[in-house]
């Protein structure tokens, strides 16, 4: 088995490095004691492909291996840990399930702009009263018609308050426990949905950390991901 990179690969390792270099490791620290996120260097990396790097070229990515998304996280975390998190929860949380899971028209409508980096996602599981156990969950989505209709709380969310798309999870039957989570896409714009920056972090200082609140949010039956329960 060959473990060498490869010349596409090395590529990527360069000119990720060069990137952080130039415009990440200069402002790193200033930008993270004053508590500010550089949305330009988040536009840098739209450019450079790597808000969609694994995703496939037909839904707007750069369509490349896992390895090269992991030597680009290494070069980003070298420079600035909070750009390393949006890579993890834009791309492998939020664009990879929508990857997976999402219909057609969901992928054109939300995977590609975020594969582009024309729109940035996160993904909304974590709660006040529940981390690691999910089935402890207490938002829910309950069926009225044509939509749902969303209430509850997530927090400890990377990019919160930035992201344009939140992939959300909420209890659809709550009998059920954790087969009764169901995940639906959510407009950060629509009514009913605000989100909160956490203060008085440990670390991570430059980049956004917030809490997703949901009163009464009519979300479209048409934006739920996959199926109920799944």
């Amino acid at each position: 088995m060959d473990f060498d990179l490869t010349d596409e690969q090395r590529l990527i390792q360069d000119t990720v490095r060069e990137f952080v270099d130039e415009r990440v490791l200069p402002n790193a620290v200033e930008n993270d004691i004053a508590h500010r996120l550089d949305r330009s260097v988040i536009e840098g990396m739209a450019e450079l492909g790597l808000l969609g790097i694994v995703v496939p070229e037909e839904y707007g990515g750069a369509g490349l291996d896992f390895v090269s998304e992991a030597l680009a996280c290494e070069e980003i975390e070298r420079g600035e840990a909070a750009f390393r998190t949006l890579i993890s929860v834009h791309v492998g949380l939020n664009s990879l399930s929508l990857l997976q899971y999402a219909t057609e028209e969901q992928k054109q409508r939300y995977l590609v702009p975020q594969a582009r980096g024309e729109k940035l996602g996160c993904f909304g599981l974590t709660e006040p009263a529940a981390g690691s156990d999910v089935a402890a969950m207490r938002t829910s989505a309950r069926r009225e018609g044509d939509h749902y209709v969303l209430n509850g709380q997530k927090n400890w969310i990377s990019y919160a308050t930035v992201a344009d798309h939140q992939l959300v999870f909420a209890k659809t039957d709550p009998a059920a426990r954790h087969r009764g989570i169901s995940a639906f896409v959510v407009e950060r714009e629509w009514p009913g949905v605000s989100t909160k920056e956490t203060e008085h972090k440990l670390g991570i200082w430059a980049g956004s950390t917030g809490e997703l609140f949901f009163e009464n949010v009519e979300v479209p039956a048409e934006n739920l991901v996959g199926e109920e329960g799944q």
